[in-house]
């Protein structure tokens, strides 16, 4: 099992998560982060530091959200890691709790 971030996350980046993982599995896109699969030990430490409740355990991923376990672990190899918590993007309180916003994730 490992944690995924889901859709919520994009546009937003809220890095709360990112200072409480100990094995620092987080990865930063543009607009977006990631959890490696690989890395990830389960901890549970990063649920509830998001700000946007957007990471979860793989087996709780919504039926409408799969494909971001797979866009996790692809992502992850692709983008640098964050080990230390940034200020979210400008307007991310505006796109909290939006939906369809895989059209925006910037790779």
């Amino acid at each position: 099992m490992t944690y995924v971030v889901l859709e919520n996350c994009i546009k937003c980046k809220y890095t709360d998560c990112v200072d409480v993982c100990p094995v620092d599995c987080f990865h930063e896109g543009p607009n977006f982060l990631v959890i490696d699969p690989e890395e990830c030990i389960d901890c549970t430490l990063c649920v509830p530091e998001c700000p946007a409740e957007a990471i979860v355990i793989d087996e709780d991923v919504p039926s409408d959200q799969l494909q971001f376990i797979a866009l996790n672990a692809k992502l992850a190899q692709q983008w640098p890691v964050i080990s230390e918590k940034k200020e979210p993007l400008e307007d991310a309180a505006d796109w909290d709790g939006k939906t369809d916003k895989l059209q925006f994730l910037e790779r």
